[in-house]
């Protein structure tokens, strides 16, 4: 088994080269989707000098099964996915942009993959964009999150009634994030499906335009 499956996959970038970026934004597809696709999101939220990157999965899948099985069934696609996540946000410090001047989210699995990141490596970063996703693993797993967001805005969006993505986990994972000292918006849409709505775009402009 490739235990880094998701290292060495290309990364589509859109926007301001990385070199004379003054902010970035790392996009997470979701499954069976693509780094092209959701770099759909850099054209509804532009900015000025934002570098848009986004990773590719290997074979389009983070991880084979529902981001609520146990861990270890998960294995090594979430490890393999944080992992290039963080090459990312190293990167984009290494071209001298600071993290609170990056905005890492993404949709779906996409979406859980970005949450878990910032769950597990808690600072100042400029925004987290959660569109139908929440944090990793079983629901009744017991987390010993800790750290400081400092007032990271977070917004997580998702229909009442997603197949993928029990309300309860949007609930938790917002109270995770509030425990962590961020700046937390839930928006739940009642029957809206598992889809990205004008009005999540909106509230994720308005982060951006927070930077």
């Amino acid at each position: 088994m490739n235990m880094n499956p998701h290292q060495n996959q290309p990364v589509v970038t859109a926007g301001t080269s990385l070199e004379d970026a003054t902010s970035a934004m790392i996009l997470v597809h979701g499954r069976g989707a693509t780094a092209e696709s959701i770099l759909d999101l850099a054209r509804v939220l532009p900015r000025a000098g934002m570098a848009y990157l986004a990773p590719q999965a290997q074979g389009n899948t983070w991880y084979p099964n529902s981001f609520l099985a146990p861990l270890a069934a998960n294995e090594p696609g979430i490890t393999s996915g944080l992992a290039a996540i963080e090459a990312l946000v190293t990167q984009i410090e290494a071209a001298g942009i600071s993290a609170e001047n990056i905005i890492i989210g993404g949709f779906s699995q996409g979406a859980c993959l970005s949450s878990e990141f910032v769950a597990r490596n808690p600072r100042r970063y400029g925004g987290l964009l959660v569109f139908s996703g929440g944090v990793i693993g079983p629901l009744d797993m017991q987390r010993d999150d800790s750290g400081d967001l400092a007032g990271t805005p977070v917004f997580l969006g998702c229909s009442d009634t997603d197949f993928h993505i029990p309300l309860r986990r949007v609930e938790e994972s917002a109270e995770i994030f509030r425990q962590l000292n961020a700046d937390v918006t839930t928006k739940i849409y009642p029957n809206m499906g598992h889809t990205i709505n004008h009005d999540e775009i909106r509230h994720a402009k308005s982060i951006v335009d927070r930077l």
